[in-house]
Formats: structure tokens, C-alpha cells, sequence
């Protein structure tokens, strides 16, 4: 099978901006090759709390789902969710100062860049031995 190159971003949870202390909550994987846009998202509540235990988790998690509404192209996703699919993943991994921010773009070779995006989650945001 061929492999194709992919980017991916970890989508990292800021709760006090002012502290920068960063909890890692989804990953975004975008191959153009396979016309693919994906994210994959999780937020360990305990975690955030540790960092932040006046943390909003819930607007957070609404936050999470509306990157993955935008991958997607969810009928809620507003304008940003008709863009093409590289134009998405500009937008989504675009730096912002906000209590969700994208990690710096990566690259790599994928046959399946849906099992990648289960891939980097398991192995970039999901707890160790999770």
C-alpha cells in the first residue's frame, strides 16, 4: 500500500494562560493525498483540575468539539467548516492565545491517516498505559 505524507497538531488545553501549564486534549491529522481531515479529542478531567480546579470542563469540552465540528464539517461549524479541508487545518492549527491551542505542525508517512489520528492520540494525549 502506499504511503502518504500527513501533518498532525496536538491540541493542548491552557487553562491560565498566565501560567502556561498545558494539558494535551486532541490531535488534528490532515493528509491531503487521502483528501483526509480528521481530529481525535479526549479531556482528562482530573488532569485539567490539577492544573486548574476551577477549570471549566465542560466549556472547554464544548470547545474541543467544535475543532472536531470544523474537521468534520458539522452543520454547526459555521463558516470555518466550508473551507477546504488544508484551509480547515490552517485555521485550526493557527496560533492563538486562548485556553485551546494548536502545538507546532508535524509530518509523516501514513498508509491509513484515520488509524493515524487513533494512533497519535493513544500515544500524545491518552494516559500512559491508558
Amino acid at each position: 500500500m502506499t504511503r502518504d505524507t500527513f501533518e498532525y497538531a496536538v491540541l493542548r488545553v491552557v487553562p491560565r494562560i498566565e501560567r502556561g501549564e498545558a494539558l494535551n486534549a486532541g490531535v488534528l491529522v490532515y493528509c491531503r493525498q487521502r483528501d483526509y481531515l480528521g481530529a481525535r479529542v479526549h479531556l482528562d478531567v482530573h488532569r485539567l483540575h490539577a492544573l486548574d480546579p476551577t477549570a471549566d470542563a465542560d466549556a472547554i469540552g464544548r470547545a474541543l468539539q467544535a475543532a472536531t465540528d470544523v474537521c468534520s464539517a458539522a452543520p454547526g461549524a459555521g463558516a470555518a467548516g466550508r473551507e477546504a479541508l488544508g484551509s480547515r487545518f490552517r485555521w485550526l492549527t493557527a496560533p492563538r492565545s486562548t485556553v485551546i491551542q494548536p502545538g507546532p505542525v508535524h509530518t509523516g508517512l501514513t498508509e491509513d491517516p484515520d488509524a493515524e489520528a487513533d494512533r497519535l492520540l493513544r500515544l500524545l494525549v491518552l494516559p500512559v498505559g491508558g
